[in-house]
């Protein structure tokens, strides 16, 4: 059967879905999620921070709080400014880094820069008045303006840098967590909000012989410039004269291997799936278009790409970029039919799409083998897509060799360098661009023990996959919030799912420490509700995802009741925010079991 479309290409479909078939299965592993590893062994020293005064020491911390916040990225950084909003003043904030900034902080590997519009990614633009310099902020600038978030509203004072969080206690007497750190610290809180971020565990992949390499190898979150030279802005001169492999090819590796093919005398890049590579199409920012802007431009522009993005039609389409580019495809959303990811007209747009991406594979790539090889051959969001003006380019360097694995990934790692195929490549150095563990296991993502009613772990209670409220409260652990995905609704602008939730948190611990509540938890009911309603709604994305390339999105390929549990809700990010406004408006009282303060 053939597609055609007077805006596209002619498409053999039955083909195509054979080869999207073929390439699933090349890449289809036994081990699933387990085919990866944290930094242990020779990598455990990657694990601490090389951005951070080597010689940092203090006295344990012994006092109380109202509120304790476990992290300092966006999550943690929104929480706390808008408790601050709301008088509630007596926080603590953990933090395991020198410095705010999350994400921003830890990574800060060459080429760094954020894929979501920065006018909507980047938080309280409104409040603190900053103007981004580029429509893709680089990561650089993301981390100074954490900094300038905590400044303005006074966070510093209340925080505790380069100190773990490692275990939550629950005391049902006297309502409150004992929270204790690796330095010693006892923090008595009566509220803790866990903020550990998305991208806060550092994996690698499990390939026979990795430590035995003697050559420098690193992790992309914890670069070693001592050895390449240079910052995030490039100028890595110590790779003159080098062979660098990179393995990892997501959003991370798109980012770095521009600036390390420009000084390395030879790259390989080990491939195992090729990316989806879009126009990135960045510019630097109007200033006078910026200061034009009504109050409220930003939150309006965040909801009008969130809705978009979830197929639902808009009058205007104010970012404008490739990420919303799928949504204005002919047919994309009458009748709001887009939105069902398995749709007709969903899948007809995502095909052309594809298509347009393979194209311009072809249109940049010279080498007709490697082009071919760089053609993605999976539906759009099998993947997160991947935007980029000028990673493609950089095959067509005499020093830049794609080595495709054929989904099937390093075979070994040797003393000195990286056999694929039967084929050893000699290396002087080892880039793993292999991401973070996301949405597996709380306690191993978050490294904490959380320890609620009747000495109940969080691990234990979630063993099979987590119950929740809206992703943020689970019963058994009164008084305990988590910013995550799991069983939230998911915007592709992350920062948009952190603003709603730490404004509905904000303003339910508020709300307890106004009326004398000395705890709050879902009810049985509520939380039976949600995360049937969850694994309802999740039908359709899991049944999508079923038949998709493995990647971090779907397990690696597998499916089980864990993952459906700790999936984000289906419903979508749009029904969500509805939710967490309707239970704010009303008083939260129709899903939650609130206990009055007991005097001590």
């Amino acid at each position: 059967m053939t597609s055609h479309d007077h805006d596209g290409p002619d498409i053999d479909l039955d083909a195509l879905a054979r080869k999207y078939v073929e390439e699933r299965e090349k890449r289809l592993r036994a081990d699933g999620v387990g085919q990866y590893q944290s930094l242990s062994g020779k990598f455990a020293s990657f694990d601490t921070d090389p951005n951070a005064p080597p010689d940092f020491d203090r006295d344990p911390v012994r006092r109380q709080a109202d509120v304790v916040v476990i992290g300092g990225g966006y999550g943690g950084l929104l929480t706390a400014v808008q408790l601050r909003k709301r008088g509630v003043n007596n926080i603590v904030i953990l933090e395991k880094g020198a410095d705010f900034g999350g994400t921003w902080y830890w990574n800060r590997y060459p080429g760094i820069r954020c894929d979501v519009e920065s006018y909507i990614y980047m938080p309280l633009l409104e409040e603190t008045g900053y103007i981004p310099s580029e429509k893709y902020a680089r990561g650089a600038e993301i981390y100074e303006q954490c900094r300038l978030i905590a400044e303005k509203f006074d966070l510093y004072r209340d925080t505790l840098f380069q100190t773990l969080a490692e275990t939550l206690a629950w005391h049902e007497d006297r309502q409150c967590w004992d929270v204790a750190t690796n330095r010693g610290d006892t923090i008595e809180a009566r509220f803790v909000v866990s903020a550990t971020g998305l991208y806060s565990s550092p994996k690698l992949p499990g390939i026979p012989g990795i430590e035995q390499f003697e050559g420098p190898s690193f992790h992309t979150s914890r670069w070693n410039y001592d050895f390449t030279g240079g910052n995030a802005e490039g100028n890595l001169t110590g790779l003159a004269g080098k062979k660098v492999g990179i393995i990892g090819t997501g959003s991370t590796g798109i980012q770095c291997v521009p600036p390390v093919a420009e000084y390395a005398e030879q790259l390989y890049l080990f491939q195992r799936t090729p990316a989806s590579i879009d126009v990135r199409g960045n510019r630097p920012s109007d200033v006078e278009w910026f200061k034009s802007l009504p109050p409220g431009w930003q939150r309006e522009r965040m909801m009008n790409f969130t809705a978009l993005t979830s197929g639902v039609a808009q009058d205007e389409d104010m970012v404008n970029d490739s990420m919303t580019n799928l949504f204005r495809q002919p047919d994309a959303t009458p009748g709001g039919r887009f939105q069902d990811i398995n749709s007709e007209e969903r899948n007809k747009a995502e095909i052309l799409r594809m298509e347009t991406v393979r194209q311009r594979v072809d249109s940049i790539v010279k080498d007709r083998k490697t082009a071919e090889a760089l053609k993605p051959y999976f539906h759009y969001f099998c993947k997160r897509p991947g935007f980029s003006d000028n990673y493609l380019q950089v095959f067509n360097r005499p020093n830049v060799t794609l080595v495709d694995t054929a989904g099937k990934g390093v075979e070994r790692v040797t003393p000195r360098g990286l056999v694929v195929d039967g084929q050893e490549h000699e290396l002087d150095c080892i880039i793993y661009a292999t991401g973070f563990d996301f949405m597996t296991s709380y306690a191993r993502e978050s490294g904490l023990t959380v320890i609620g009613r009747e000495d109940t772990s969080l691990e234990a209670h979630w063993k099979h996959g987590a119950r929740t409220l809206f992703g943020m409260q689970t019963r058994g652990f009164p008084n305990f919030f988590v910013l995550t995905l799991v069983q939230a609704g998911v915007s592709f602008n992350y920062l948009h799912t952190a603003d709603a939730q730490s404004i509905y948190l904000a303003d339910l611990i508020s709300h307890c420490l106004e009326n004398n509540f000395g705890s709050v938890e879902p009810t049985a009911e509520a939380e039976d509700e949600w995360v049937n309603l969850c694994l309802e709604r999740s039908e359709a994305r899991l049944k999508f995802l079923a038949n998709c390339t493995p990647s971090y999105l779907n397990y690696e390929g597998q499916q089980s009741e864990e993952f459906a549990l700790n999936s984000p809700f289906g419903g979508g990010p749009l029904p969500y925010f509805e939710y967490l406004e309707e239970m704010s408006r009303e008083g939260f009282a129709s899903r939650l079991e609130f206990k009055a303060l007991v005097e001590s």
